[in-house]
């Protein structure tokens, strides 16, 4: 799968992700090489095969940037229905699962129009008191540039598409 012809695709697929389970994750290697995930709620795709993430609560994943910066971003689709047809029909329509590989820029402080993206993504929750926590002052962003999509294979079922 060729990342700049199907990135709208990659795209929908990682926009898809996110609604049915709230998160990406997010796989660097530490300084004793040892791989790790991070769970991501804040993920963006731009238009030109990039992305950045709210860093607020990551801990580990700046450190690991700062002696390693790739990474690999995993968004499955874990919507119910999407996995019932695709049982019952014995075969996807869509890829269920695509890793990302990319590499982690610098931290920067968020731009308005990146902030109006989170607040529009967490709408949802905006009448709930963990709405302020977990949302309020994400002022700090991290680029990441795309260099290489994986799609994730079952065999007969994604074998067509």
């Amino acid at each position: 799968m060729d990342i700049k012809t199907n990135w709208k695709r990659i795209r929908i697929h990682f926009s898809k992700s996110f609604k049915s389970c709230l998160h990406v994750s997010i796989a660097s290697v530490d300084d004793n090489n040892h791989p790790t995930v991070t769970p991501i709620g804040s993920l963006f795709l731009n238009k030109d095969q990039t992305g950045f993430y709210f860093e607020k609560f990551t801990s580990k994943l700046p450190k690991h940037a700062e002696q390693n910066n790739n990474i690999c971003v995993l968004g499955v689709n874990s919507n119910r229905w999407f996995w019932i047809k695709s049982l019952f029909k014995v075969k996807f329509k869509e890829y269920p699962a695509l890793k990302l590989y990319g590499v982690l820029g610098e931290r920067r402080k968020a731009t308005d129009k990146e902030v109006k993206r989170l607040d529009r993504r967490m709408r949802s929750t905006k009448g709930l008191k963990e709405n302020t926590y977990l949302w309020r002052d994400m002022e700090v962003v991290r680029d990441i540039t795309f260099a290489k999509v994986e799609k994730i294979n079952i065999g007969k079922m994604t074998r067509s598409i």
